[in-house]
């Protein structure tokens, strides 16, 4: 008897810069372990004002220092192209989002130019400093991932299921308990940030049982 294919579920933006340190290292993981990826698009700015989070120029100057510093770390150690400065950060992502909820409905999320996209609409804002909120840069992206762009800009436009099923992700997302991206479950234990992705190789490599949120935080 085989055992059942491993699920994760991913929360991210396309506006966040650790989902995009992480996306490929997370592809890879999945590639190894045969996992399948749930793609789940949010609206990564509601989560922080609901969790205490701020946005890059609100928080502190020692904050914003050592998040430059960290971002040249893990280009480093991801080996990845990053722009410290987006030219158009931050964007709004939710079209970008909405077409990739119309390409998994048709696709579904294991087709690889869904894949692809999920990575490339990252690597858009973090790497190759595109408009991720420009229809016409949405449009090359998906095209050059492999998908029918202009029919699914324009699906993700005129259907309001899929501005709804992005706001029906970020409340699963609060629902769980996130507070950023990316936000990784695995047999509903999470996995809050790029840098845990090597405690979930570790989860699914040795198959110990899942850690759980604990739902009485008494002291």
């Amino acid at each position: 008897m085989t055992s059942a294919r491993p699920v994760i579920e991913y929360y991210f933006s396309f506006i966040s810069l650790w989902s995009y340190v992480g996306s490929r290292r997370l592809h890879e993981l999945a590639r190894q372990h045969n996992a399948k990826i749930i793609y789940k698009p949010i609206d990564i700015l509601h989560i922080f004002s609901i969790s205490g989070g701020l946005p890059v120029k609100k928080r502190s100057v020692q904050r914003q220092a050592y998040r430059l510093l960290e971002m040249e770390r893990w280009r480093r150690i991801r080996d990845i192209p990053i722009v410290s400065h987006p030219k158009f950060y931050p964007a709004d992502p939710s079209i970008a989002h909405r077409v990739l909820l119309a390409a998994i409905e048709e696709s579904g999320h294991d087709n690889p130019a869904v894949q692809t996209f999920a990575h490339r609409g990252l690597q858009t804002v973090w790497a190759d400093e595109g408009n991720i909120a420009d229809p016409e840069t949405i449009v090359s992206v998906a095209d050059s991932s492999g998908l029918d762009g202009r029919r699914l800009l324009e699906s993700a436009k005129s259907q309001s299921r899929f501005a709804e099923e992005e706001q029906a992700l970020t409340r699963e997302a609060v629902q769980k308990r996130s507070f950023g991206a990316p936000f990784y479950s695995y047999r509903n234990e999470p996995f809050w940030g790029q840098d845990r992705l090597e405690m979930l190789d570790d989860v699914i490599r040795s198959g110990r049982d899942a850690i759980t949120l604990p739902e009485n935080l008494d002291r």
